[in-house]
């Protein structure tokens, strides 16, 4: 049941009560906070007598709930009540009415939907202008740097609130989700934005060397991350003897990441600082400080997108890992997406490029291993990736190398990475939930 406000619990006499929280939004939108457990504890009901525990919540959808009761005696026994209606130990149950449906003639669920579509218009609208901006940012910002820093430092802005993200959930135990957004948005910008990007954009040369370290980077992880994954495939994949073996891999895919980084960002380096600056367009500053704050404009407008597409999608009954692996990532990377496509049509072949690149290897060898040091102060997160999740970080590392390999942009190999998205979309979506 959503929960209706920790204020509102009631409390009974002598007793203390304590709520336990799970958030299910992965944008940490409160009205997607689910009461996971009620827990009363200092009283004591004498023998005979009745007590009265309450707590109010909105519930979900209109409907039966059952709730699986646990109480202790005072000599120590326990009862579980969570038997069917004819058994010692009946399941309390209610019937409760959503106030967001429930049938009649209330006006209440149309007004939801309006609500909810009139916030998914105007959110989706203020990305195309942030997309735009963001797009001029890292123009004028290569135009000091290079494509390929510029690249590196429009992937960084945009993967700092996704690193944010994903630690404040797994703080609150979504480890499934953020595996599964986290894989979602290494294919979104691979298969997805790349795609789009050879197709609209015009057609030129690439640096096929940095492409080929990015995909090598993402490689590596698939690759290094199936030793953490694989005994996951049997048993309970949170178990904390995973998160221990993920713990060396995931300070190893650091190690790496920082080496290829530092000689990535060098050779940018050398490539451009001979070259001429252009007199036009802004100063470097002026381009950075845009950036920033076009980015956490997009973080904002991305949680209120996400959070009304995913009311739609429970409605329509999609499973959370199609939700974490599409709707989040699709959501995560729009202003990629918009920026990239409109610098490809600018005939800036070489920086469109770079940021779906850029983007990926720095989610496969920062953020990922980043998370999954850091969720020890928690909740420990195991790389226990999915057969499906695996596949689909192999297919998007691979697929781009083999189309990119001659070094020009063709439709043709935008449409196939499209293809091989829209493929994998599907996959999510009858995999379902672990």
């Amino acid at each position: 049941m959503q929960q209706a406000g920790i204020g509102e619990l009631v409390h009974a006499p002598f007793w203390g009560a304590a709520l336990e929280i799970v958030l299910v939004d992965l944008l940490l939108s409160g009205d997607n906070a689910v009461i996971q457990k009620v827990t009363w504890t200092g009283g004591s009901v004498p023998t005979g007598d009745d007590s009265l525990f309450q707590f109010l919540a909105q519930p979900a959808k209109s409907g039966t709930y059952t709730f699986q009761v646990e109480q202790t005696y005072s000599d120590g026994s326990i009862v579980n009540w969570s038997g069917s209606e004819s058994s010692a130990a009946p399941a309390p149950s209610i019937e409760a009415k959503s106030s967001l449906g429930g049938g009649g003639s209330s006006l209440l669920p149309i007004v939801g939907v309006v609500v909810a579509i009139v916030a998914l218009v105007l959110a989706g609208a203020a990305l195309i202008p942030l997309s735009w901006l963001i797009g001029e940012a890292t123009d004028n910002l290569a135009r000091h740097t290079g494509p390929g820093i510029g690249g590196f430092l429009n992937a960084t802005f945009g993967n700092a609130p996704e690193l944010i993200i994903a630690i404040i959930a797994v703080s609150g135990g979504l480890t499934a989700i953020v595996r599964a957004s986290l894989v979602g948005s290494i294919a979104g910008n691979l298969l997805l934005v790349l795609g789009f990007t050879l197709l609209f954009g015009q057609r030129g040369l690439i640096d096929r060397r940095s492409a080929y370290i990015s995909l090598g980077l993402v490689g590596f992880t698939t690759v290094l991350v199936l030793v953490a994954a694989a005994p996951g495939f049997h048993g309970d994949p949170e178990r904390r003897s995973l998160a221990g073996l993920s713990v060396p891999v995931a300070i190893l895919l650091l190690a790496v990441w920082v080496t290829v980084t530092r000689y990535a960002l060098r050779r940018q380096w050398q490539l451009f600082r001979s070259a001429e600056l252009e007199s036009t367009g802004w100063s470097l500053p002026a381009a950075l400080v845009v950036l920033g704050v076009a980015t956490i404009a997009t973080a904002f407008v991305s949680e209120t997108l996400v959070g009304t597409l995913r009311a739609f999608a429970h409605t329509a009954h999609l499973s959370e890992f199609f939700v974490a692996f599409v709707i989040v990532a699709i959501i995560g990377n729009a202003t990629e997406h918009g920026s990239a496509v409109l610098l490809a049509r600018r005939g800036r072949v070489k920086l469109a490029t770079e940021i779906p690149l850029a983007s990926s290897a720095q989610i496969a060898g920062l953020v990922i291993p980043l998370v999954a040091l850091i969720s020890w102060g928690f909740t420990p997160l195991a790389l226990s990736f999915r057969p499906v999740e695996l596949a689909a970080m192999g297919v998007a590392a691979a697929l781009p190398a083999l189309v990119l390999r001659t070094g020009r942009t063709t439709r043709l190999s935008g449409a196939i990475l499209l293809a091989a998205y829209s493929a994998l979309a599907v996959a999510s979506y009858l995999s379902g939930d672990p």
